[in-house]
């Protein structure tokens, strides 16, 4: 589903990634972890082309996207949904309208959008919120929602920012446990995240990166590293374009 092989990307003299090679099946979960300026950001931005490789190729869905062309990267991008830290709702449309507007987007048929969305907020367990705003719903609720909108096209590929960074700790693991159902249904999850306690309970797969480079990639717990490293900054909120 997703295969990096021997990527490398600096920035000037900083290393973004250096010969990193991973591959994720579909219907993985994976927790991708380390420290702020380890190489996160670059190894999403880099899936969904915003960025490119200097060296090393990147196959998604079984396409190298190194190759693409600027008209083929809008196809590449529909295939994967985003779910956000900061949520990224439309303040001015209802919960049914933030998740029908992202099937506007790829223009959909009106009979698909009015079977599909119903069936999504219903999935991630805020169909009753269909017509409120986002400022009249909580933290957790606003996450759903914007789950909901990730998954409404039906990608192939799920990539989670910092899902939980907002949301105290029950409503977090709610989260996870949608994130854990969605990818059950087969959708591939690849989820950046600081939560050990998160990483722990859930007892997926965590591949690990620090100083761009992959330093573990296996089933279990978060890891060996020294969890001040992971917890005593404020890494702030990536920003992706589309």
């Amino acid at each position: 589903m997703i295969e990096f092989k021997n990527v490398t990307k600096h920035y000037g003299n900083n290393v973004g990634l250096e010969n990193a090679t991973v591959r994720i099946e579909k219907g993985d979960f994976v927790f991708l972890v380390g420290p702020s300026g380890a190489g996160k950001t670059t190894f999403v931005r880099l899936i969904l082309n915003e960025i490119s490789t200097d060296k090393g190729t990147i196959v998604v869905a079984g396409k190298d996207i190194t190759r693409l062309s600027r008209r083929e990267i809008p196809e590449l991008r529909q295939k994967i949904g985003m779910v956000f830290q900061d949520f990224r709702l439309l303040e001015k449309k209802t919960v049914y309208e933030n998740v029908a507007f992202a099937m506007e987007v790829v223009h959909a048929k009106r009979k698909d959008i009015r079977r599909q969305v119903p069936y999504v907020l219903d999935l991630v367990g805020i169909l009753d919120k269909q017509d409120r705003y986002p400022n009249e719903l909580s933290a957790g609720e606003q996450q759903r929602v914007g789950i909901a909108r990730a998954i409404v096209n039906n990608p192939r590929v799920l990539i989670a920012d910092e899902p939980t960074g907002n949301l105290d700790p029950i409503t977090a693991m709610e989260i996870m446990e949608i994130l854990d159902k969605i990818n059950l249904r087969g959708t591939t999850i690849l989820m950046v995240t600081h939560a050990k306690d998160i990483v722990d309970q859930m007892n997926k797969r965590v591949v690990a990166i620090e100083d761009g480079h992959i330093v573990r990639d296996e089933q279990g717990q978060y890891g060996f590293y020294n969890e001040e490293e992971y917890y005593d900054y404020d890494e702030g909120v990536d920003k992706y374009v589309f």
